[in-house]
């Protein structure tokens, strides 16, 4: 549970390559992208250890 929000960041970031380079879905991948930005932010400013 600790590193939970960063293994969902890789998991998203991980999506939003394979579509980018693979699949080519516009909408998909810029929605990927901007929530595993979102989660890495909101895990550095709210400096929480859970």
């Amino acid at each position: 549970m600790k590193y939970l929000l960063y293994i969902i960041a890789v998991i998203l970031l991980i999506g939003w390559a394979i579509s980018v380079f693979i699949y080519s879905v516009a909408g998909l991948i810029h929605i990927l992208l901007v929530l595993a930005v979102i989660a890495i932010a909101f895990k550095l400013f709210t400096g929480r250890n859970d």
